[in-house]
Formats: structure tokens, sequence, C-alpha cells
């Protein structure tokens, strides 16, 4: 008998280990600033359990902390209302053969009730089914339960099913949970499967008490005793207090009495309930945000992926190619016969076309922020290129994460779509081309043609000057001559000549500079459309990694206990 009580002394030992109120305030504080980290990033429904415990745990808290809410909790028949009037010593909850027999909560107080008011009023146990145990009562002392507020909950089991969703509403309010069963039926799959196994991170919190072992030889009681705790092991509730009790004898439910003496006197229960409902939390939440993420490089081949489409989607190579033409163009009409301007210029400059803007005119660049350019919209394949994009950019940074993180990165990504055709044509309309001062090349070309047409004209308007005076019977005039060339022909023929020479030398050098030009605008119009790309998908995308870093972090504060 000895080693009995030894080991039923053992089995009704709660963990040393205290929780700090300080520490679990500063953990539920995580939880909530968890929650509004992920708000918009990850779905609601499996975030509920989160939200409810930030309420519940602030209001219970806040109602009393000088009274620990126990509840029995059981199957039919299993006599927890009989034990409850025992531990009341009164007969408060209704005990009969019918069944189910307790169809409301019962609670009793031990002590004045004061605070204890508004914690049952939270806990919803109506006023007629309250009852106070005085600290004196026909010469029994119950001062060491006071704080005590005992629930006798419904059945779980009963055919009502209001009975249960009662029972489920409290087991998620309660201080402390004591699940009374019967030899009978203390295997009962549906009892463990629905109810023990869920309370494995309440075991600090939890007793099993085997009831009615008077129906038992007093042989079997170890046996039966021994598998119950193999079966609560299997439960992963190893090391919860587990007593026998019978109302029949009068010191039955004194081991259950004295488990409850030092819970009430520790005021504990509460805080180590608490910190069993962040832990489950924090378990489920930690499933949901998975390994860290690092932030999408520069150079990762997604993100360059997506400048390459989105340089598509806005016509850079539609751009870079009318910078091109446009150089040639303007270049032709600055060092070309000046005779032949006039006619290059009655052509539409290819950048014009596409409206974008002009900086030889003297506007202003900010009005081509504003300023919708002509640039054609994307066809159906370079849509199709952005989209891919799009969804590689969220596939690469929601990698290995959870799902929820995946669908938030892509929702990120295309958050701002409605207005990337409109930023992406404001970049293209902002980029200095390059292409709108003229080169001073071209005025030294240019000012060679003029010169040899002068030539030409002067050279031409004297050989018309002596035709003129032949035909009229004047003196001739006497041309001079070089060699046996008359110098006005010598200036018509000399300045046509140079200046198809000096057209034809200068057509490769502004080939080549055309070329040049088209590279500078590209690699321009790409770090334009590269920041409209970090802006509108980029941006929001390493937002949800920067709060799925957050979220990490304060959940590593949660955890810790």
């Amino acid at each position: 008998m000895t080693g009995m009580g030894g080991r039923l002394r053992e089995a009704l030992r709660i963990a040393d280990g205290r929780v700090d109120a300080d520490q679990l305030v500063a953990r539920l504080e995580a939880v909530r600033r968890f929650l509004g980290i992920v708000d918009g990033h990850l779905p609601d429904t499996p975030l509920v359990p989160a939200r409810t415990l930030v309420e519940r745990a602030g209001t219970r808290l806040a109602l009393s902390r000088d009274h620990t809410v126990v509840a029995l909790a059981g199957a039919t028949g299993s006599g927890k209302s009989s034990l409850f009037n025992a531990m009341a010593r009164m007969d408060l909850s209704p005990v009969g053969v019918r069944r189910p027999t307790t169809g409301v909560t019962h609670a009793c107080v031990w002590g004045p009730l004061d605070g204890g008011t508004r914690l049952l009023d939270w806990l919803g146990v109506l006023p007629r089914h309250r009852f106070v145990r005085e600290s004196l009562l026909d010469g029994e002392d119950e001062s060491t339960l006071h704080g005590l507020i005992l629930l006798d909950l419904p059945d779980f089991d009963s055919v009502d099913h209001s009975h249960r969703l009662e029972v489920d509403r409290l087991l998620g309010l309660v201080d402390l949970v004591v699940w009374v069963v019967d030899p009978q039926k203390y295997a009962d799959r549906v009892m463990h499967r629905s109810y023990l196994r869920e309370f494995h991170r309440h075991r600090d919190v939890t007793v099993v008490v085997l009831n009615q072992t008077d129906r038992l030889p007093p042989a079997e009681v170890p046996r039966v005793l021994a598998d119950l705790r193999r079966l609560l092991d299997a439960d992963g509730l190893d090391g919860v207090p587990l007593l026998a009790t019978t109302v029949a004898d009068p010191e039955g439910p004194e081991r259950l009495r004295a488990a409850l003496e030092r819970t009430v006197a520790e005021r504990q229960a509460a805080l180590r309930r608490l910190s069993g409902d962040v832990d489950t939390v924090v378990a489920a939440l930690d499933d949901m945000v998975g390994a860290p993420r690092t932030a999408l490089a520069a150079d990762d081949p997604a993100v360059t992926a997506l400048d390459r489409a989105l340089c598509r989607a806005a016509g850079v190579p539609t751009v870079v190619a009318a910078v091109e033409q446009a150089y040639r163009h303007r270049a032709a009409a600055a060092t070309g016969w000046p005779l032949l301007r006039l006619w290059r210029r009655l052509r539409a400059d290819p950048l014009r076309r596409l409206h974008l803007p002009d900086r030889r005119a003297g506007g202003d660049p900010a009005e081509s922020l504003v300023a919708a350019t002509s640039v054609p919209e994307p066809n159906a394949a370079d849509k199709s290129a952005l989209a891919l994009a799009l969804r590689t950019v969220a596939e690469r940074a929601g990698d290995g994460l959870p799902n929820a993180w995946p669908d938030a990165m892509a929702a990120a990504a295309r958050s701002r779509l409605g207005d990337l055709p409109d930023a992406l044509d404001g970049a293209l309309a902002s980029t200095d081309l390059g292409v709108d001062r003229p080169r001073a090349w071209w005025r030294l070309v240019g000012g060679v043609q003029w010169l040899v047409t002068f030539a030409a004209v002067a050279g031409l308007g004297w050989l018309v000057l002596g035709y003129a005076v032949r035909a009229l019977g004047l003196p001739e005039l006497r041309h001079p001559m070089v060699g046996e060339v008359p110098v006005p022909t010598l200036l018509l023929l000399g300045g046509l000549l140079t200046g198809a020479l000096v057209a034809a030398l200068t057509r490769p050098l502004v080939r080549w500079a055309a070329r040049q030009a088209r590279h500078r605008a590209e690699a321009q119009l790409t770090r334009a459309v590269a920041s409209v790309g970090e802006q509108q998908v980029l941006a929001p995308v390493r937002a949800v990694i920067a709060a799925h870093a957050d979220a990490r972090t304060v959940l590593e504060v949660a955890r810790h206990r």
C-alpha cells in the first residue's frame, strides 16, 4: 500500500514549472502582432483559432485571476454529477437513472462570489444554476478551496446535439478539465479520439478520474488503471494525473479534492491553460509559416525574365527601332544636301509618330509623365509572356513555403496590374532617349555641305550668267581657268561631287551612330521599365516576403515559454 500511495502522490503531482504572467502576456501580444502582420496575406479561416485565443485570453485575464475554473467532463453514466455533488458536499446537480440527466451546466463557487459573477456570466452559466459554498457548513472547513469554480458539464455523448455544443464551448474556456470515466466506457474511442487526444498540449491542466471503482473487484482496479494509463499515453497525455474515485466511499473523492486544493492554491491553472492554448495556436501557425525565405535578388533569373517581359509589353523593341530610324532621319536632315533637307523634313519623324517627347521643342519633361504615347498595345504573345513572368516571380518568391504564402505572392505580384500599362507608358514618355539634341559633328558636316552647295550654286549662277550674256549678244565673259577647266564649271562640278562624296562617307557613320543610339536608348528604357517592375510588381512581393520574415520573428517570441 505504501508503494501505491507513493505512486498516487506522484500521479497527483502537477508540473513544478510556473507560468510567468508577464511572459504569457508577451506571448499573446506576439500572436496579436502576428495576426496584424499576416492580415491580407493569409486566408482568414485558418487564423480564426489565433484570433479567438487573443480575444478570449484578454478577457479571461481581465476578469479574475483569483478564481480557478474547473470542469467535470464525461460521458453519459460516468457519474460526474454524483462526483460534483460529492465535491460540493451538497445535492446541486440532478442525478438519476434517466439519461442524459445533466442538460445544462451547473456551477459551484467556493468562497464569496464577488469577482466570480462576471466570470460566470462570461462562461454563460445561468444565475439559477450557480451555487455558493460557504467556508463553514455543518462544521466542515472549505477555505482551502476558496476561489474554485467547479462546473458540471452536460454529457458530451448526449443524444441532444446542443449538449455537445455546450461542452465544446466550455472546454475552450475553462482553466482545468477533469475527465470523468467509468470502468465500462473508459476506452470509448469517441472520447479518446475527439477529446482527450486534442488536449495533448494541455497536460498541465488535465486530470483523468476513473470513477465508480466500487463496481470493480479490488484486484481489478490496478489493471484497469494501467490500461487507462496506456490509452492516455497513446493520446499524448503521458504524465497527467490519473485518479481512482467512488462516491460510494466518503473518502473516495478526497484524492481529487486534494489535487484541486493544490491547483487553487497555486493560482496557475488559468495561466497554464492559456499557455497551452498559445502552444497549440503557435504550432498551427508555425505550419502555416514554414522555413525562412530570402528576398529576391536583382539578378535573380525570375526578375531578369520579368524585366524582359515588361520591356516587350511596354513596346521597348518598337521604341528602340524608332530611335534608330529617328537618328538616321535627323542625321540625314542635318548632314545631307541642303536642297534635299526640305524634302526629308516633310517625312514624319519616327519618334514623333509614337508621340514620344521631343526636348528639342523645349517642352517640359514633367509633362511627359502624363502624356500618353502611341506605342502599340502588346500582342497576345507579349501578354502571355508577361503573365508567365509574373507567375514565375510569385513561384520563385514563395518557393518552399506553405501554400498560403505562394498564393499571397501571386496576389501581390498582380495587385497593381491595373496601373502597370500607364506606369510603363509614363516610363517611356519620361526617358531621355538621347536623340533630341543635334550632335556637333552633324553641324560640322552640315556646314561643309552648305559650303559646297554654295560653291555649286555660285558656279551654276556664273555659268548661267555667261550663257545669258552671249544670248544677248553682249561681249563674252572670260571665265578664270584652272588648267583647262573654267572656274564656274569647277565650282559646280566640284560642289556637286564633293557633296555626294561627303554624303557617301557620312552614311556609314550615321548608320553606326544610329546603332549606338539604339543601344543607349535600349539600356535607358530597360532601366526605366525595370524601375516600374520594381515599384509595381517586385515591391508588393518583397513586402509579402518581409511580412513572412516579420511573422517568423514574432512567432519565435510567441513560441518561447
